[in-house]
């Protein structure tokens, strides 16, 4: 294999100085030049880290390069990231490429000979996928953070802070009330996929089914069920229903309850419901679901403001005394949330503040993780 073209702006050390006077090694960007990725890259340049941004495009990564005087790699497909990580080692990755549950295993193998790695999935396959390397990453001495973004980091956070001090939970649900404020493009094949793909080879139920965890093990739940109106600390009101997403599993993670309920507020309702339900039993035929996401990444998404002003996680938490707490983390903009939040995962591992092993963001670094990024908890009721 050819290995992917490497081009220098300037001539940088291998390491960085941060905001708090701490020497830092290199931080690589995969997936540079992408909204996710570009906002990640400034949230990592405040911080005083200048990334090394890999892309496929070299007229991206030059434009981008220009504003942090960045080092670039060009490489057009994971494969091609990954023979450049071996030869590299750098310090730490964080992985914007998705759909994650095509690209992480390869990208993650390729970092922890010799460095940290972060993604922002909040998938099952990708995250449990990742937990059966941990064995692999503690003898490597490295870290593995995968959720470091809005969904699994602000409902996984808002549960431990519930939780503190308290025993084990008889039941949890977790609602992700997410606000963003949308701007011009297209779909894309990766957020395509991750939409029509499903979740297959996942234990408890069928490809396009939600997932809880029922005596302690997934199981098979409606898709957008279980739904529930929940009234925000800023009375805005939000329907949310079950989803198939890797909050459960940090959830899970995070409280060791037998009974868990994962939802969100971007569950279909309504008349959407109704459409999603007859065309998902069409996507388990190949041919039609390779169709659809094709057709679904070339649609065009318009600006669109906020629908709140606040995003938002909730935690219901009871134990088997009948005692039950509720409480709420609040937050911006969900991609401004995950932007911060996989900058500031990256940042502590530069810095020499990782644990070895597989690990969720707030299981890593604890509840306070969402309020250096910006977030405030609050309780909700006690009974």
């Amino acid at each position: 294999m050819t290995l992917p073209d490497i081009t220098c702006y300037r001539d940088v050390t291998p390491c960085h100085q941060n905001k708090r006077g701490t020497m830092t090694n290199d931080v690589w960007v995969l997936g540079a030049t992408g909204r996710m990725g570009e906002a990640i890259t400034r949230e990592l340049t405040e911080r005083g880290i200048a990334p090394v941004l890999v892309g496929r495009s070299r007229e991206k990564l030059d434009a981008a390069s220009q504003a942090t005087g960045s080092r670039t790699v060009v490489a057009s497909s994971p494969a091609e990231m990954a023979a450049v990580i071996r030869q590299q080692r750098p310090a730490v990755v964080v992985n914007t490429v998705g759909p994650f549950r095509l690209t992480a295993d390869e990208l993650a193998d390729a970092v922890l000979p010799a460095g940290h790695y972060v993604d922002l999935a909040n998938d099952l396959p990708t995250i449990l996928s990742h937990r059966r390397r941990d064995a692999a990453a503690r003898r490597a001495g490295h870290t593995v953070v995968t959720g470091a973004g809005f969904g699994v980091t602000a409902t996984e956070s808002v549960l431990t802070w519930l939780m503190a001090d308290r025993p084990t939970p008889s039941r949890v649900r977790i609602d992700m009330i997410p606000s963003i404020a949308s701007t011009t493009g297209r779909v894309g094949e990766a957020l395509a996929g991750s939409l029509l793909d499903g979740i297959p080879d996942i234990p408890g139920g069928r490809r396009f089914q939600a997932r809880a965890i029922a005596d302690g093990k997934l199981t098979a739940a409606r898709l957008a069920g279980n739904a529930t109106s929940l009234v925000t600390p800023d009375d805005d009101v939000a329907i949310t229903g079950l989803m198939p997403l890797g909050e459960l599993l940090a959830a899970q993670r995070a409280s060791d309850a037998p009974s868990i309920e994962s939802a969100s507020s971007e569950a279909p309702s309504g008349v959407t419901r109704f459409v999603v339900r007859g065309i998902l039993p069409l996507m388990y035929v190949t041919p039609l679901r390779r169709r659809a996401i094709r057709l679904l990444a070339k649609v065009r998404t318009t600006e669109r403001a906020a629908p709140r002003r606040h995003s938002w996680a909730h935690a219901r938490v009871e134990w088997p005394d009948s005692a039950a707490s509720e409480g709420w983390l609040r937050l911006g903009d969900a991609n401004d949330v995950t932007a911060s939040v996989a900058a500031e995962v990256a940042s502590r591992l530069a810095t020499g503040r990782g644990t070895p092993g597989v690990y969720t963001p707030a299981e890593l670094f604890g509840a306070e993780l969402a309020e250096a990024c910006g977030g405030d908890y609050s309780l909700a009721t006690e009974s």
